[in-house]
């Protein structure tokens, strides 16, 4: 292998951030292998929709399966791993709370102690959550902000963050944590509530008479440009030394002012069309989550550029065109 080749795994590439990133490296000249749990029967329909399926080496691989991961490391090589795997809806992890530790939780300590394990000169990035703030307030979080998960979701990505922490201070390696806010793209299952509002709008401005279900309409997230947060990610494995970022937009709207913007640029009053539905509101939910990415500013020279509005404008005029590309530099 060529001393300067740049060698990828993305554990998890079929989801959102995953595809995102694979484009991304692909573009900066990275060799770059993709890790499902059955890469044969996998469709990798987002890597498809992106048009660089045939750019991407997929292997099959179990995070919770140690000597799965052993084997693909030893096969693949690479230079940077990024785990992005796991089960990533907060809500379902109340219906499944150990799937979702096993696969989190279970999953990053086997990744990293198949690098320890195998001695391998590898930097590693693990996919946190500011999920794990808990409520943050009108500050706004940042890497010294104190972890109180609501969810199990939350609870297996706080113990991951804290394994990396532990492995790269125990035992030298090259393990950082980026705790990534809400952030969206068209590659989102329609099952997370920013695609489900934005794909439910344009059906409604096309003349369907269906209505939208939401839950607590309160709510406030940060929601930032999911093709911009892969950017960080990379950003925080070329930096010297290895080191914990918080990446976010630090501003902070409600589910109603999502919705809104919404239907407002289809030209649709949202009231007219939303019901809210009780029974799609959580078991424990942060009623605000806001991040404050100074540090990501400082240090990697990384800023959102696209906000709320802007999101949900590019997310429109992908559904509406049937091309997630839409929009996109």
């Amino acid at each position: 292998m060529a001393k300067e080749e740049k060698r990828a795994l993305i554990c998890g590439v079929s989801g959102q951030d995953g595809s995102w990133l694979a484009r991304f490296l692909l573009e900066k000249g990275y060799t770059v292998f993709g890790a499902s749990r059955d890469a044969g029967l996998s469709s990798f329909e987002n890597l498809q929709r992106l048009g660089i399926r045939d750019r991407v080496q997929t292997l099959s691989m179990a995070v919770t399966d140690f000597r799965s991961i052993v084997q693909v490391l030893d096969r693949t090589m690479p230079t940077e791993i990024y785990n992005l795997s796991g089960q990533s809806s907060v809500g379902l992890s109340f219906e499944q709370p150990v799937e979702t530790f096993d696969s989190i939780g279970v999953g990053v300590l086997n990744l990293l102690e198949a690098i320890r394990f195998m001695g391998i000169p590898v930097r590693f990035y693990n996919a946190c959550s500011s999920e794990c703030f808990g409520n943050t307030g009108d500050e706004g979080a940042n890497e010294e902000t104190p972890f109180r998960p609501r969810s199990p979701y939350a609870v297996a990505k706080a113990a991951a963050y804290w394994e990396v922490a532990n492995y790269r201070e125990g035992y030298g390696l090259y393990a950082v944590s980026g705790i990534l806010f809400n952030h969206e793209s068209p590659l989102r299952p329609g099952r997370f509530v920013t695609r489900k509002i934005v794909s439910t709008a344009c059906r409604i401005a096309q003349g369907g008479g269906e209505k939208l279900h939401l839950g607590d309409l309160a709510i406030r997230r940060d929601w930032g440009w999911a093709p911009e947060y892969v950017q960080a990610m990379w950003l925080m494995l070329q930096h010297e030394v290895p080191e914990d970022f918080v990446v976010a937009t630090g501003q902070c709207h409600s589910l109603e002012e999502f919705t809104a913007a919404a239907f407002g640029q289809l030209g649709l009053d949202w009231k007219a069309h939303v019901v809210q539905d009780r029974s799609l509101v959580r078991p424990t939910d942060l009623r605000q989550s806001q991040g404050n990415a100074d540090k990501a500013r400082r240090v990697l020279g990384w800023t959102a550029k696209q906000k709320m509005q802007d999101v949900v404008r590019l997310m429109i005029a992908a559904e509406q065109s049937g091309d997630p590309l839409t929009g996109v530099a």
